[in-house]
């Protein structure tokens, strides 16, 4: 049966003499297809099935077996983010993030979040910032939001004075004991990061300060109450030191 997707590649394995598997994150979950003959020179599908590719995917589809790629409508090559490795590294996370937290909620937001995010990465907006909208949206599939309406303690929604991944969320000045204090624009980015629209960001001004805090806040409660562990994380976070 031909079936027209649209999807993303994750991942590409050699198959045989001159073909290959990759698979593609799609809306409804993740799919593995041959594509036949596609690592030849002259070959249509040689450069539409690699990483990172974003497009319709016309398919030779079989529900329980290995679908067959017919041809590959391209929506998006994500030429900048190909082009830089750093942006590689960013995008190489957040397909393996999104393909774990795909795992424990197969629910069709993950998958346009990714894409959204993806897409203004490859605009060249901060990569950091963006993984870090997109890793505090995952927390909500994942079923581990931070509390950011009200003191994750007591339960005040005033005088709110920092957020701490031990405490779960926003800590306010009656209950503070030695969690660090951070700066009040990360507590309020934070927030606003958890209802913006990632398709609709047009500008991103946020001091070097604000940004460390918020990601180390983020670094810490992903390891406090996700159970995730992402080669790719640990390549990032090693990068990020040069």
């Amino acid at each position: 049966m031909l079936k027209d997707i649209d999807g993303i590649v994750i991942s590409e394995q050699d198959y045989k003499e001159s073909s290959k598997i990759i698979k593609i994150m799609t809306r409804d979950g993740i799919i593995s297809l041959i594509a036949k003959g596609s690592r030849k020179l002259k070959s249509d599908l040689r450069n539409t099935t690699t990483k990172l590719t974003y497009g319709t995917f016309n398919m030779y589809y079989k529900e329980d077996n290995l679908s067959t790629l017919k041809e590959v409508d391209i929506i998006n090559y994500f030429k900048n983010i190909k082009k830089d490795i750093v942006k590689v590294s960013y995008a190489s996370y957040l397909i393996e993030l999104a393909t774990q937290v795909m795992k424990q909620n197969n629910h069709s937001d993950i998958y346009s979040l990714l894409i959204s995010s993806l897409e203004k990465i490859d605009e060249n907006f901060d990569p950091l910032v963006i993984t870090n909208i997109l890793e505090l949206k995952y927390l909500d599939y994942l079923g581990v939001m931070p509390i950011i309406d009200e003191c994750s303690l007591c339960g005040t929604k005033t005088s709110i004075a920092t957020i701490s991944g031990r405490s779960g969320g926003y800590v306010c000045n009656k209950c503070l004991t030695n969690e660090f204090v951070v700066d009040e624009k990360t507590i309020k980015l934070i927030r606003m990061f958890c209802y913006v629209d990632i398709s609709k960001i047009s500008k991103l001004e946020i001091g070097d300060k604000v940004k460390s805090e918020i990601n180390n806040f983020l670094d810490d409660y992903y390891d406090k109450y996700t159970g995730l562990y992402l080669k790719t994380k640990t390549f990032l976070q090693d990068l990020n030191k040069f």
